[in-house]
């Protein structure tokens, strides 16, 4: 099968190109070499295998997206500006990079009538925004973001919005309601809805996976912006103390990259998840203590962390997946667990040389007024 990867030489989609050359699929990847990502030259990535078709191009150019269309079967949409943070301020780069390069992509597919046998398109766990909690005199329980008096006081767990009494963190499925924190979650909502939407149409079979916080090698070490596990290795690597907010309790559900591409093998493999949403995670939650503990002592680093006190607008406090969609739709199991997942982050991570821009990113932020005592 003719495949293309938008993203495809990024994190994710890297890893997904890897996994299709090796099913025997033919794979091209559009993918414009985004310098935060990829270094102000817009290098080609070492890790991108020289047997997938590279076209350097935006998913927002029609030109582009046309050519990287030309006789191909299936469509993994990989492509985004990534950063919870950044999108705050730099609101309309990410409507334009996401939720327009979603449009234009599709646009072309339905102009073209390019015959697709699957699509698949990266979702995230963002779109929940706070996972579910249960309370024990009102249940399962969807709330929003933690009142700011709340957080001024610098009480961070969830309380009911009900009773307000205490709750406990629950595994989220998919028909939690929808209530994204962040320019970046809106975008990332708007990608599964245009993809499910039109796929339905048209009659595509679309998958959306939900991603929840992916770690692992190839990961962006020099961009701020990115996941947590990247930024504390980059902090740890450069020997300055890693930056958490709040009182590092949080939790979130720490999926490995590989696990993250056998999810989106098995969405164009089997039609059970056609049409539907579904939630790629461990189905474990961990701390942001634990993973911090976890990865200085993988990386022989002992610095102590600085807890900051304070709270980053639009943050959640805990959210992890409930994966019993994907097992009965997909037969997806995680295969990496945590322990063995960040000894191969730390291995990789020691390899690069990555440039610290967590405090430089910490003034952006503060100077836009989005992190709060």
């Amino acid at each position: 099968m003719k495949i293309l990867v938008t993203g495809g030489a990024g994190f994710v989609g890297s890893h997904i190109v890897d996994l299709l050359l090796e099913k025997g699929h033919q794979v091209r990847v559009l993918d414009c070499l985004e310098p935060q990502v990829h270094g102000a030259g817009r290098a080609v990535p070492g890790y991108l295998s020289p047997e997938a078709e590279l076209i350097v191009g935006d998913v927002r150019d029609h030109d582009a997206v046309r050519r990287a269309l030309e006789g191909v079967e299936a469509v993994f949409h990989q492509a985004a500006a990534v950063g919870v943070g950044q999108s705050m301020y730099e609101i309309e780069r990410y409507v334009s990079a996401n939720s327009l390069g979603a449009a234009v992509l599709l646009d072309t597919i339905h102009r073209e009538r390019c015959q697709l046998a699957k699509m698949v398109v990266a979702s995230s766990m963002s779109i929940y925004g706070e996972g579910l909690y249960v309370c024990a005199g009102c249940g399962p329980v969807h709330p929003r973001l933690r009142p700011e008096a709340q957080l001024a006081a610098h009480q961070w767990e969830m309380l009911c919005p009900r009773c307000g009494g205490a709750t406990r963190p629950a595994p989220t499925p998919e028909d939690k309601p929808l209530l994204p924190t962040s320019v970046y979650a809106v975008t990332k909502r708007d990608h599964e809805e245009l993809f499910l939407s039109v796929g339905e149409a048209y009659r595509i079979p679309t998958v959306a996976l939900r991603y929840f916080n992916i770690y692992g090698p190839r990961q962006a070490l020099s961009n701020p912006y990115t996941g947590v596990a990247a930024i504390f290795s980059c902090r740890l690597l450069a020997g300055n103390r890693p930056l958490v907010f709040e009182d590092g309790l949080q939790s979130r559900d720490f999926i490995h990259v590989r696990d993250i591409a056998r999810a989106n093998l098995l969405a164009l493999e089997k039609s059970g998840a056609d049409y539907h949403a579904v939630n790629v995670g461990s189905g474990r939650a961990t701390s942001l203590q634990e993973l911090l503990a976890l990865l200085a002592g993988r990386l022989g680093v002992e610095l102590e962390p600085e807890y900051v006190n304070r709270f980053r607008a639009g943050d959640i406090r805990h959210c992890s997946a409930d994966i019993g969609r994907a097992r009965s739709l997909l037969g997806f199991e995680p295969s990496i667990a945590f322990a063995e997942g960040v000894d191969d982050l730390a291995a990789w991570a020691r390899t690069q040389r990555p440039v610290d821009g967590v405090d430089g990113a910490r003034e952006e932020l503060a100077r836009h007024g989005l992190i709060r005592s």
